[in-house]
């Protein structure tokens, strides 16, 4: 097990000596081929001497050297000083090539230890570092901007989750504290009669539903965020808000609210269920956080490329700095807190549905009170 780890770790050299290798051995091979071109060059310029008459001598170094060896006397000793010489200067020549590029790879690859550095030091607790590299913005400097780039996605996630964490387990504790309250109160009073049991019981069905709504909502967020959808058919969305419309007719009924709905057929391409729960999520807030005697209107519509769903209705005024704020998990306008009878992630299951199938949603604050929310998705052929 051991040497199996030691071979996986072991990667042989690392970058900056495969770059100096690879810069010597091309400087070496330049300077050898320069070398014996300098050789070759060398040797026939002195071979080509002029011819003397047969049987001369001459003195070439003390020796006397006859006239028809001449050339290559002088050839040999050419080359034989190239060799000496061109020798050293090759072999300085690729010790300085070396220790250059041993130099300038180290300071070129600088900026990647200080991201190495920095991702060993990253942890969820720290994601606050940045390496922010100065100087010129060259291909390093890239790499480190798109690093500080994805540290500033991880650290907005880490957060998110945190909060989405916070304010979950803050939820779920709300209904079973209720829970655990009720049946310590209850059973500490030794003359509890049936009306009280019957008291106790209904609070706790109450904060029993409420914890299960909270975690289907739960549920329901988990499988939507960042998956890709098993279903594609065209729905119609304006069918899709008949049903939903049907859930919360009473509610809308017992509080005079007056809805105008859509008529004219408009087609997407997605998964039914899931486009279903998007309108009854809008639809109910739409209901819960509306005013007694308020409206909602909805209202559909298609062009080649997309189709729009737009539910819009009355009630408390909307600060227009808080409307991106509403897709956030466990909020809803001007608290942070969520509504009793709703678990506060009817937004942010829409917004994640809405990516899921490639469209886009946005809210806006009506002037009057009250919240228009807008869904567009790919339109169906």
């Amino acid at each position: 097990m051991r040497a199996a780890a030691r071979s996986i770790t072991r990667r042989g050299p690392g970058l900056r000596t495969r770059l100096t290798l690879l810069a010597t051995a091309l400087v070496a091979a330049v300077s050898g081929l320069l070398l014996w071109l300098g050789w070759v060059l060398v040797g026939n310029v002195v071979a080509a001497v002029p011819r003397l008459p047969a049987g001369t001598l001459v003195r070439v170094h003390g020796v006397d050297v006859p006239a028809e060896m001449l050339g290559e006397a002088l050839r040999d000793s050419a080359r034989q000083q190239v060799l000496s010489i061109g020798g050293f200067a090759f072999v300085a020549v690729v010790l300085a090539a070396a220790l250059l590029a041993w130099t300038v790879t180290g300071r070129v690859l600088r900026p990647l230890h200080d991201v190495t550095a920095a991702a060993h030091r990253l942890s969820a607790e720290s994601l606050d570092e940045r390496i922010a590299l100065s100087g010129p913005r060259d291909e390093v400097a890239r790499l480190a901007d798109t690093f500080d780039a994805m540290l500033d996605r991880l650290q907005a996630a880490f957060d998110s989750q945190r909060r989405f964490v916070a304010n979950a387990s803050h939820e779920l504790r709300t209904p079973l504290s209720v829970i655990r309250t009720e049946l310590d109160v209850t059973l500490s009073d030794p003359g509890a009669d049936e009306a009280e049991l019957r008291r106790m019981a209904d609070v706790v069905r109450e904060a029993t539903a409420r914890a299960e709504r909270l975690v289907e909502a739960l549920l329901l967020l988990a499988r939507t965020e960042g998956v890709e959808l098993a279903v594609r058919e065209p729905v119609d969305l304006t069918e899709l808000v008949g049903r939903a419309l049907r859930a919360v007719e009473q509610e809308a009924r017992q509080r005079g609210l007056r809805i105008k709905c859509c008529e004219e057929p408009a087609f997407a391409v997605g998964d039914p269920a899931l486009l279903e729960r998007v309108a009854g999520n809008l639809l109910e807030n739409a209901v819960r956080h509306n005013v007694d005697g308020g409206w909602v209107e909805i209202s559909t519509g298609s062009d080649p490329q997309w189709t729009t769903l737009r539910i819009a209705s009355s009630g408390p005024q909307v600060p227009p700095d808080q409307v991106e704020s509403l897709f956030e998990p466990f909020r809803r306008a001007g608290v942070q807190r969520t509504a009793r009878n709703g678990a506060g992630l009817g937004l942010s299951i829409v917004q994640a549905a809405a990516k899921a199938h490639h469209g886009r949603v946005r809210a806006e604050s009506l002037l009057a009170g009250g919240l228009a929310v807008t869904v567009q998705l790919p339109a169906a052929p």
